[in-house]
């Protein structure tokens, strides 16, 4: 996330309690597994287009032409062209999702949908339009036959990996079967302005995660979803899993407003968890899709949780932000980039962080530059952080 001007008053270092390698077993859990995904970004519509964008390594930033932007510092974005509806493209790519996954109509119905979104009109005004036909959500719904659970998350730049954390504790809970969660944000003129004028969106047009020379973000268009269900219920119905969901953790800092806690302790704390969840040790991650946004403090802060998380052994994890070249989705974005990850890791090949100029002495990370990297990993962590210090961290295993 964007950076305040000045570092907050520094606090007392974080020191965690000792962990484990490999934690303790403990008792079997329903497994959650992936058995659909949707996405579109500004390279196309569909994964295909996705996977091809972030494997290629080269940023879909171009001058914006869907609002005046001759008064920013900033004038480019990752968007597509035209004027799309963001109401269509949800429709659409929850279809797609439900498609991938083999799900008719009849599948559909019982089946919940979380949605993560900038903004519902109808569910800011009133809390209970959240359940109701007349939120983006609800129609949603109705247009794609999901009849079910119904929630609406607007929290920031976790809403969807939050979003994503709650469909698959419910699952293990036994609360239900199969879950479909979607997120979608269009650049729009209003949030482009206000992060223009706090001097966020870089003015260089390029978003260079952990790269010497970076300054800040670059907005672009992002609509995701997935099909998260029981592995049992994919078996049932004969649906092949394309990943695992196989932990997620959430932790807050509470440090500053707007800046990350430098030391990375709260999104230190969300990745233990998700290891500590899934029962994996920190050494069979083999991949991390960064939140790395592009700012000076917000990616120091990230590498920092990494090293407090994996040690010296961190240096020999590849390390990537999507971001950097379908830019930042806002409340769509973890969504995105967790389907980016699964994508990944079927193809063998992860994804490149572009933008790159040289290397920061406070980013020292295994980087995939230039190239994708041939590899798959049997794990692989996807991050994000959020204003108000807010951090979770979704842990992806290979079907």
């Amino acid at each position: 996330m964007p950076d305040a001007a000045a570092r907050a008053p520094e606090m007392t270092p974080y020191q965690p309690a000792p962990a484990p390698a490999r934690p303790a077993p403990a008792q079997p859990a329903r497994q959650v597994v992936i058995t659909g995904l949707g996405a579109v970004t500004a390279a196309g519509r569909g994964t295909g287009a996705l996977l091809g964008l972030v494997l290629a390594g080269e940023p879909a930033f171009a001058p914006v032409t869907r609002f005046a932007v001759q008064r920013c510092r900033a004038t480019v974005a990752a968007a597509l062209p035209g004027s799309p509806v963001l109401a269509d493209e949800l429709a659409a790519v929850i279809d797609d999702a439900c498609a991938a996954a083999a799900m008719g109509w009849a599948d559909r119905n019982g089946t919940g949908l979380l949605m993560a979104l900038h903004s519902d009109a109808a569910a800011a005004r009133d809390p209970r339009a959240r359940q109701a036909t007349g939120s983006l959500a609800g129609e949603m719904a109705q247009r794609c036959g999901l009849v079910g659970l119904l929630r609406t998350y607007t929290t920031a730049c976790v809403a969807a990996s939050t979003a994503t954390a709650d469909a698959a504790a419910m699952i293990v809970a036994g609360q239900a079967d199969r879950v479909v969660v979607a997120a979608g944000y269009l650049v729009d003129q209003d949030s482009f302005a206000v992060f223009d004028a706090g001097r966020a969106l870089a003015a260089d047009g390029q978003l260079r995660p952990f790269s010497k020379g970076r300054r800040g973000m670059l907005l672009g268009d992002g609509l995701a979803a997935i099909v998260l269900e029981s592995a049992a219920m994919a078996s049932h119905r004969g649906a092949p899993p394309l990943a695992r969901l196989a932990g997620w953790g959430r932790a807050g800092d509470a440090y500053h407003v707007c800046q990350p806690r430098p030391d990375g302790t709260g999104l230190a704390r969300a990745i233990e968890s998700a290891l500590r969840r899934a029962q994996v040790g920190r050494g069979e991650v083999g991949y991390v899709n960064a939140s790395g946004s592009g700012t000076v403090f917000g990616d120091a802060a990230e590498s920092a949780a990494l090293h407090r998380t994996f040690g010296p052994a961190v240096r020999s994890i590849p390390v990537s932000s999507t971001k950097s070249v379908h830019g930042h989705a806002l409340e769509a974005s973890a969504l995105l980039e967790l389907v980016a990850t699964v994508l990944a890791l079927r193809s063998g090949q992860l994804p490149v962080n572009a933008g790159f100029l040289a290397p920061d002495d406070e980013c020292d990370l295994d980087l995939v530059l230039g190239t994708a990297r041939q590899r798959r990993p049997g794990y692989a962590l996807s991050l994000n952080a959020a204003f108000g210090g807010a951090n979770t961290a979704l842990l992806v295993g290979a079907a």
